[in-house]
C-alpha cells in the first residue's frame, strides 16, 4: 500500500503542487486584506488547500488516463505508471473520482459562489488534456486552467470577482503558459513527427521560446500592476523584482540549441518564483501591516 501510494504521488507529481499553491494563499491574502480588511481565517486557508489538492490531483490524473497511449510511444514518458503497467486505467479513475470528491467538498465549505464556479474548473480540467491534440494554443489553456488557483483564493474568501483578482489570473496564467512552452520544447520532435499540436512544434524552437519569453513579459508587468492596484508596499515590490529576475535567468539557461536544464528552468526556478512571490507578498500583508 505504502508502496501504491508513492506511485500515485509520482504519477501526480505531487511535489508540483508548489508551483500554484502559492498563488492559491496570495489570491486569498489580497483578497482579504483589500476587499474585506482582514487576514484569511485558519479554516479557509485549510479548504483552499484541499481543493487545491483535489483539483490538482484530479487533473493530472486525467492527464494521465487521456495521455496514456501517447506517454507510451513518446521515450520521454514511456516509463510513465500507467504505460509502464505500475498502475491500472481503473485504479486512476477511482483516484481521479476520489480527488474530485475531495475538490467538491472543500468548495461546499467555503463559500456559494465556489460551488457555482466549481463546473467550470472541472471542465476546464477535462479540457486541457485533450486540447494537444487539435490545438497549439494548449499551453493557454492550460494557464488559464492552473491559473484558476489564485482567483479561486480570492473568491474563497471574498465571494466575489475583483479587478485585482482577474489581473493575478491573467499574469500567473501567462506564466503557466510560458513555462509550459519551454517544457514542450524537450517533445519537438516527437510532436512533430507524431502530428501532436504545440507551440515548439508549430513555430520551431527559436519562435517557441520568443513566444516563452513574450508571455513572462506580461506576466511581469501584471505583478507590477498588481503593485498600483492594491495597497501592496515595498515588500511585495522587493518580492516582485526578484521575480522578474528568476524569470530572465529561467530564459537565460534555455537555449534553442541547448535544452539540457529545462528541467532547472521548469522545476526548480519556477519553484523558487512562486514561493518568492508568496513569502514577500506575506511579508507586506502580515508584517509590514503589524496586525
Amino acid at each position: 500500500m505504502i508502496r501504491k501510494f508513492g506511485i500515485f504521488l509520482e504519477m501526480i507529481k505531487f511535489e508540483h503542487t508548489i508551483f500554484a499553491l502559492p498563488f492559491a494563499f496570495i489570491g486569498a491574502l489580497l483578497g482579504a486584506v483589500v476587499m474585506e480588511k482582514r487576514l484569511p481565517e485558519w479554516s479557509e486557508i485549510g479548504w483552499i488547500v484541499l481543493a487545491m489538492i483535489g483539483a490538482r490531483s484530479a487533473a493530472m490524473g486525467l492527464n494521465r488516463v487521456i495521455d496514456r497511449a501517447m506517454d507510451k510511444q513518446n521515450p520521454r514518458t514511456e516509463r510513465r505508471a500507467i504505460p509502464a503497467g505500475l498502475l491500472r486505467t481503473g485504479e486512476v479513475m477511482l483516484f481521479i473520482i476520489a480527488s474530485f470528491a475531495i475538490l467538491f467538498i472543500a468548495a461546499a465549505k467555503l463559500n456559494p459562489l465556489c460551488m457555482k464556479l466549481m463546473p467550470i474548473a472541472v471542465v476546464m480540467l477535462v479540457l486541457y488534456s485533450y486540447t494537444k491534440r487539435f490545438t497549439w494554443l494548449c499551453h493557454i489553456v492550460l494557464g488559464l486552467t492552473i491559473g484558476l488557483a489564485p482567483l479561486g483564493g480570492w473568491v474563497a474568501v471574498t465571494g466575489a470577482f475583483d479587478l485585482p483578482a482577474w489581473l493575478l489570473y491573467a499574469s500567473v496564467a501567462f506564466w503557466l503558459a510560458g513555462f509550459d512552452i519551454i517544457y514542450a520544447c524537450q517533445d519537438f520532435e516527437f510532436d512533430r513527427r507524431e502530428g501532436v499540436y504545440s507551440i515548439p512544434a508549430r513555430f520551431g524552437l527559436p519562435g517557441a521560446l520568443w513566444l516563452a519569453r513574450a508571455f513572462h513579459f506580461v506576466t511581469a508587468a501584471g505583478f507590477l500592476t498588481l503593485f498600483w492596484l492594491t495597497q501592496l508596499s515595498w515588500g511585495y515590490l522587493l518580492g516582485v523584482v526578484i521575480a522578474a529576475a528568476i524569470l530572465f535567468y529561467e530564459h537565460w539557461i534555455v537555449r534553442p540549441s541547448d535544452l539540457s536544464r529545462v528541467q532547472t528552468a521548469f522545476f526548480t526556478m519556477n519553484g523558487v518564483l512562486s514561493t518568492v512571490l508568496f513569502v514577500f507578498t506575506l511579508f507586506d500583508l502580515v508584517v509590514l501591516r503589524k496586525w
